[in-house]
């Protein structure tokens, strides 16, 4: 990957797109879908996509047209959950067609700490950039002012809360560091992860259930308490203890993109794993692992 000029340019393109999707400058409508076509052209002329993700390209295109405004409801409901079946999918890197690269493997941030394995993945981000192209209600914009006080209250609250919580529970220790990789963990972290998952559960799942009950205030607490459920509840592999750390981390991106759109949310879920990677066992002990 790193003599192929097709790679580069498919993560140059990738990267920039979810930067585009995240902070929505002017003219993103534009520049959006043409990174996205550069990059995943040159993923496919690179051999990292098959014919299957070219499939799934085109049932993401199908659940886009079904979601249009003012269309029935006999394809308005099919279409939303087609997508969410394909996302869920994508998400969890359970469809064919896509060759993620490995970008780390097996990586001990620290001596105790669990390996972990960081891929560079083309599946997953599709789950957000179909948000935010489809469905531009979901993502309205908000001012920068107040974005940044609603991420920095949300991250407030939520950072010791879920420091104390995930050291209590013996998930981690303290453990300060600032490893080689840490530009590449970063980039991946914020703009391949938080923005994809971000788009779903919060700007999806409880935009879309606030929306769907008219924005009324318990209707807003409901789908902000809905997502965050569904976002701890997709941790289930890790176990009760990460599910309950997502929800409360999901609760506090929630607040965040209720007061701040989704640019608040992922700033605030980007500021939690990034003291999670920096302060923290990461990804968690080898110890709690073995449980």
């Amino acid at each position: 990957m790193l003599y192929d000029p097709l790679a580069w340019l498919t993560w140059a393109c990738v990267f920039l797109a979810a930067a585009c999707a995240w902070l929505q400058p002017a003219r993103w409508r534009i520049h959006l879908p043409v990174l996205l076509a550069f990059g995943y052209t040159a993923a496919t002329l690179d051999l990292q996509l098959t014919w299957e993700a070219l499939a799934i390209f085109g049932v993401l295109f199908t659940a886009a047209g079904a979601v249009q405004p003012r269309m029935p409801p006999y394809l308005l409901v099919p279409g939303h959950m087609l997508y969410i079946g394909v996302a869920i999918a994508l998400g969890t890197h359970q469809l064919p067609g896509f060759q993620n690269p490995v970008a780390l493997y097996a990586v001990r941030t620290t001596p105790d700490a669990v390996p972990f394995t960081l891929f560079l993945n083309l599946d997953k981000p599709l789950v957000g950039f179909w948000v935010v192209l489809t469905l531009p209600w979901i993502t309205s914009r908000r001012f920068w002012r107040q974005v940044f006080p609603a991420a920095g209250a949300a991250l407030l609250l939520a950072i010791p809360l879920c420091m104390t919580l995930a050291l209590a529970l013996g998930i981690v220790h303290w453990a300060p560091k600032l490893p080689p990789y840490t530009l590449l963990w970063t980039l991946n972290n914020l703009l391949l992860v938080c923005v994809a998952e971000e788009a779903f559960f919060r700007a999806y799942v409880q935009g879309g259930l606030s929306r769907l009950f008219h924005n009324g205030k318990t209707a807003r607490f409901g789908a902000l308490f809905v997502a965050a459920i569904f976002s701890g509840a997709a941790c289930y592999a890790g176990g009760w203890r990460w599910m309950l750390l997502a929800t409360v981390a999901g609760t506090a991106c929630g607040w965040a993109y209720q007061r701040g759109g989704l640019r608040a949310a992922v700033m605030t879920r980007f500021g939690l794993n990034a003291v999670h990677f920096f302060f923290l066992t990461y990804p968690e002990l080898q110890a709690s692992a073995m449980r």
